[in-house]
């Protein structure tokens, strides 16, 4: 028999083979939205692009990234403000020196950090183990020094994992990782030492591979949102799902963007069937799964 190469982190496990549970309150959909906020190097290093980079230096395209933090976070969480919605947020830890504003603000809302790497001017996947396990302690360090909480999820810059990086997560004490977007409900993820839990994670209702690679318009991703909230509360009543929605300031932060965005957010939050969807952050799908009996969660 042929077998192929696998990562050995879970087992397949058909969604309509699981046991059935609910979300707190007898509700059925837990809606996470993610705002990407992200710090790149000027002339140099990875980074989004709208359009084709010119050679470095590149001051159109740094500046338009440069957008997300001047104008476009603010904007967009004041749209999560008028619709009462929390929130995670990926962070690159460059972003409290740079933006020291930023973080304050999210604080205040009482919403979640996640560990997002230094900046997205680089990527994991390719450093030597003992390199990635101090990137990611240094991130995890600079966030519990910056907001008096150390972080228990992870999404790497660019969804970006090495070989081990499950492992080094799981050994600095995060709870959950975001970056397999495998499925619709959370599964256990197998590492050395133990096991993390992988909390879905959108790479289709996700603003940079749609407006930036597919070239989608604003209108459609509006309808994407809507058309995929309003698909998984009915494929909820038969099980509990998750509804992840990813954002990046430096895209869905523009007014004419910002625009369609509010719209599906207003669909959301006004939803007549309001009463089965529970709007939370992966903290809190994490707290809640790991603490059902053995065996409802897949894997682990």
């Amino acid at each position: 028999m042929l077998k192929l190469p696998y990562h050995g982190r879970y087992d397949y496990s058909p969604i309509v083979k699981r046991p059935a549970y609910d979300w707190p309150g007898g509700k059925r959909l837990a809606v996470c939205v993610a705002l990407n906020i992200e710090h790149f190097a000027y002339a140099g290093g990875l980074g989004h692009s709208l359009s084709h980079e010119l050679p470095q230096p590149d001051p159109r395209t740094f500046a338009w990234r440069d957008y997300g933090n001047r104008v476009g976070v603010w904007r967009l969480l004041d749209a999560l403000d008028e619709f009462a919605l929390p929130a995670c947020h990926l962070m690159n830890t460059t972003v409290f020196d740079y933006a020291p504003q930023i973080a304050p603000a999210i604080m205040a809302r009482g919403d979640e950090f996640v560990g997002h790497g230094r900046t997205n001017a680089e990527r994991q996947g390719q450093m030597w183990e003992d390199d990635e396990r101090r990137l990611i302690e240094t991130v995890r360090d600079t966030i519990a020094q910056r907001t008096g909480k150390a972080p228990r999820g992870w999404m790497g810059p660019w969804m970006s994992s090495s070989a081990h990086t499950p492992d080094l997560l799981q050994e600095a004490g995060f709870t959950y990782v975001m970056e397999w977007p495998t499925d619709d409900q959370p599964i256990w993820m197998r590492t050395r030492s133990g096991r993390i839990m992988l909390v879905p994670y959108s790479l289709e209702i996700n603003d940079s591979p749609q407006i930036l690679v597919r070239h989608h318009t604003p209108e459609q991703f509006r309808d994407f949102i809507i058309g995929q909230f309003e698909e998984m509360l009915r494929l909820s009543e038969k099980q509990p799902l998750v509804c992840a929605i990813e954002l990046h300031t430096m895209i869905f932060g523009h007014p004419y963007r910002l625009r369609c965005l509010r719209q599906a957010l207003k669909h959301i939050a006004d939803h007549p069937r309001r009463d089965r969807v529970w709007f939370t952050r992966p903290g809190e799908v994490y707290d809640h799964c790991a603490g059902l009996p053995a065996g409802i969660v897949p894997g682990g």
